[in-house]
């Protein structure tokens, strides 16, 4: 049976986060039976993962979160960061943190990749 993988994927910025896809997807194959989940930012990523927690073998957080001129980004970014890692011990599954958190929209473009990094997380976590 295959193993089942949620991607959870925070579509604020819409290109950012079709890269981010579609670099996580590459790695995935056809070895697992995958489920795309959108929400609309960063924030809701680690609710989403909470309430799916016991269907899923294995979780890629994507999206992306880019400084403004307030605060809000080092809260956004520290907070899903622990949430996720809370999350991934406290269940013992695999949460590939695929998040960017990048001071300009052509930082994020150039590491649109990173989802394939995610994928690699889980997948190795999974086979172990």
């Amino acid at each position: 049976m295959k193993k089942k993988i949620l991607i959870v994927l925070a579509d604020y910025y819409k290109d950012i986060s079709n890269g981010l896809l579609k670099s996580a997807k590459s790695k995935l194959k056809n070895s697992f039976s995958i489920k795309i989940v959108r929400v609309p930012g960063v924030f809701e990523i680690p609710v989403t993962i909470s309430k799916n927690i016991k269907k899923y073998d294995g979780f890629i957080a994507l999206g992306c979160v880019i400084k403004g001129q307030t605060p809000h980004f080092d809260f956004i970014s520290y907070a899903s960061t622990n949430a996720i890692m809370h999350l991934a011990v406290d269940s013992k599954k695999p949460i590939g943190n695929g998040i960017l958190t990048c001071l300009s929209i052509k930082q994020a473009r150039a590491r649109m990749k990173k989802g394939s990094e995610a994928s690699n997380a889980v997948v190795s976590i999974i086979n172990q």
